[in-house]
């Protein structure tokens, strides 16, 4: 059987998507430098689906280590989920993301190239769209991002369609994730954020477990229902499940493809303290602070062309999120080091 190479597999939603190939049948070999996550994530998987995945430690960067692994292996599709993934880091510390994602990406596609290793899903981010200004983002936007790591998705985008563009062979999807959260209904992997996090649902989280002492929310004065931001946030298994089928798009298709993975609605923040206090019995309680620049006040994917084109749509809704991200949280309140 070939295999399907899933670098940064021990993350957030690279895990989860590892758990979902094994689960349907493949052979998964993971590459991690295990820079943002934990070496504990392999046995977590291996706990949920009775096969522990080959791992090699490492960086993409590392062409040696790269040649090496699609040598010893009859590689088929590469999951390209590897770099860094902080707007705020990105904007202090740019150098390191393009070096990271976009230098590295470039490493990675060499090795693919010379292994005659054609088939990539990369994993991209609606940060590419920027302010498009409309709130219903559909995968013809221009892309205007506006932060180093928007950017550097954007630019790993360019890359792939121009290689694609040069070697017909080539088969690319990219998969514009918009806010991913919950967690595997098992309880044994979820994200595991270092520090404070960055995204509101593990934030909310760990002020239900007692980790923060309450939730900053910026901004409760935008054209929204309840005047937060809303966002379009979809549940990591249902984006799991996009990469398996953005998988089987590419045995079918040639050419560099987008694909909006998103529900299609918008939740705001306070749509999701709510359902997270329910879900999890706690308080969570709330300071509203002033608006962060560069926030926008709404907007979700149109998720049309992927369910057409991919067959793939969103399955759970916002109750199914905060039941398994407060599963997870609870059971895990120190993350892997719990």
């Amino acid at each position: 059987m070939n295999s399907i190479l899933v670098t940064g597999g021990t993350g957030y939603i690279g895990s989860h998507t590892v758990v979902a190939f094994q689960q349907a049948g493949f052979d998964v070999i993971v590459l991690d430098d295990l820079s943002n996550s934990s070496e504990q994530v392999l046995d977590r998987i291996e706990r949920i689906t009775g096969t522990r995945p080959r791992f090699y430690l490492g960086s993409i960067a590392n062409q040696a280590l790269l040649n090496s692994v699609f040598a010893s292996h009859p590689i088929d599709t590469v999951i390209h989920f590897a770099g860094f993934k902080a707007v705020g880091e990105s904007v202090q510390h740019p150098l390191r993301y393009y070096q990271n994602n976009v230098a590295g990406s470039m490493v990675l596609f060499d090795a693919m190239q010379k292994a005659g290793s054609k088939k990539l899903v990369f994993s991209s981010s609606a940060t590419v769209y920027g302010d498009p200004g409309v709130i219903a983002y559909t995968e013809d936007l221009p892309l205007r991002p506006v932060n180093p790591y928007g950017q550097s998705k954007r630019m790993v985008e360019d890359i792939a369609r121009d290689l694609q563009a040069s070697d017909s062979d080539w088969s690319v999807a990219l998969l514009r994730y918009f806010n991913p959260v919950g967690a595997h209904p098992s309880g044994l992997i979820g994200e595991d954020p270092r520090g404070i996090p960055n995204n509101l649902m593990p934030y909310i989280a760990k002020v239900a477990v007692g980790e923060l002492s309450e939730l900053n929310v910026f901004g409760d004065d935008y054209t929204t229902p309840d005047g937060t931001g809303v966002r379009d946030y979809i549940h990591v298994q249902d984006l799991a499940r996009g990469h398996l089928d953005a998988c089987r798009y590419l045995n079918e298709h040639k050419g560099c493809t987008a694909f909006n993975l998103g529900t299609g609605r918008g939740y705001s923040v306070m749509e999701a303290v709510d359902a997270f206090r329910k879900a999890s019995g706690q308080p969570i309680p709330v300071r509203i602070s002033p608006r962060r620049a560069g926030d926008l006040p709404e907007y979700y994917a149109v998720p049309d062309f992927t369910r057409k084109e991919l067959g793939w749509k969103a399955e759970l809704n916002l109750d199914d999120m905060v039941r398994d991200h407060w599963n997870w949280q609870k059971n895990n309140p120190k993350g892997y080091d719990s």
